[in-house]
């Protein structure tokens, strides 16, 4: 039965599972397009998802136009949530969240997505070039216009989201509510100051790639390069999710599903249910078996002493998401100590 908790310090109420829409789309071959992703929109809300989550740049738009087709007749029923910041488009102010480019965005993602208001509007990714007070400044702009709710963000230090917080109590601007950063099993680098920091404050924790892009899932194994469409196609999958601990992680989750008679995915899945302040992981899915699959896990039960064999063989990786928005790093940045 699904869950519904606030999201972060807001009073709106949101489902324990948010369904990405990433897969939606045409950039890469395993990708599905908008009458594939209409039975699995339609089995995510019959069984109580009410939060969507999407971005301009997932396959230039049409992530947003599926999502926004098929959701548009329940438009008063769902949070949906959309980012900006990562390319669309191309020239000079192709990327980025300079006032312009986030108003220009604003526009092109409320026509995609068929509504005139976005719940959430998210920071994709931090932006060096442009000063945080002409970002908050346009974000509050856009709020106070009703075409915006609430403010979040992505990927980004820790001391970034207390400079941007900050920022905005000393300017009078809006703050962020959440936050949407990488997290599960495998990569666990938010748990030192990010997610400390947002329980502290209050923001709600959205992450994405809970399942680790199906590394978790027990089908990609140690010294092998499955054909599989989404390995061929994601060079991050092959990069960031190969290391031998990573791999004796899966392996005990593999262990530990076939204790419970459950799904590799479903105990990934739960371990990160189990953490009371994460608010909705958010779950890609390209087949309505993924939905049933990902509600059903609520109901797995984690021990302390499960958890412990999940977590103890975790070692340190590598900050992925600041590889993402490179040219938004300016030469200073890379060439610190």
């Amino acid at each position: 039965m699904m869950e519904y908790v606030n999201l972060g310090r807001t009073g709106v109420k949101v489902s324990r599972i948010c369904l990405g829409a990433w897969g939606f789309g045409n950039e890469a071959e395993w990708m599905i397009n908008k009458e594939q992703a209409r039975p699995i929109i339609k089995r995510a809300m019959d069984l109580g998802v009410n939060f969507f989550d999407t971005a301009d740049s997932y396959s230039q738009g049409l992530s947003e136009e599926i999502l926004g087709e098929i959701l548009s007749p329940y438009r008063s029923d769902v949070i949906l949530a959309t980012k900006v910041g990562l390319s669309f488009g191309h020239g000079p102010n192709s990327e980025g969240l300079s006032r312009s480019r986030i108003q220009k965005q604003l526009a092109g993602s409320l026509s995609r997505l068929r509504t005139q208001y976005i719940d959430l509007f998210q920071m994709h990714r931090w932006d060096y070039s442009v000063p945080i007070e002409e970002i908050l400044s346009a974000m509050t702009d856009s709020i106070k216009m009703g075409k915006v709710t609430y403010l979040g963000v992505s990927s980004m230090y820790a001391w970034q989201l207390s400079h941007m917080i900050d920022t905005a109590a000393s300017k009078g601007f809006e703050s962020p509510v959440s936050i949407q950063p990488r997290y599960n099993l495998i990569y666990r680098e938010e748990e030192r100051e990010m997610i400390p920091l947002c329980r502290e404050l209050g923001l709600g924790i959205i992450p994405y790639s809970p399942l680790a892009r199906g590394f978790l899932t027990g089908k990609y194994k140690i010294n092998s390069n499955p054909d599989r469409p989404r390995y061929r196609s994601d060079k991050t999958l092959q990069s960031h999710y190969s290391s031998e601990v990573d791999h004796e992680i899966v392996e005990t989750v593999l262990e530990l599903s076939k204790e419970k008679g459950v799904e590799p995915s479903q105990i990934s899945l739960a371990w990160l249910y189990n953490k009371p302040w994460i608010t909705s992981p958010i779950i890609g899915v390209t087949k309505v078996g993924h939905v049933d699959k990902a509600v059903e896990a609520l109901d797995v039960k984690l021990g302390s002493d499960d958890i412990k064999r999940l977590e103890e063989g975790y070692t340190p990786h590598p900050v992925f998401w600041q590889q993402e928005l490179n040219s938004n790093i300016p030469d200073w940045f890379h060439n610190q100590g």
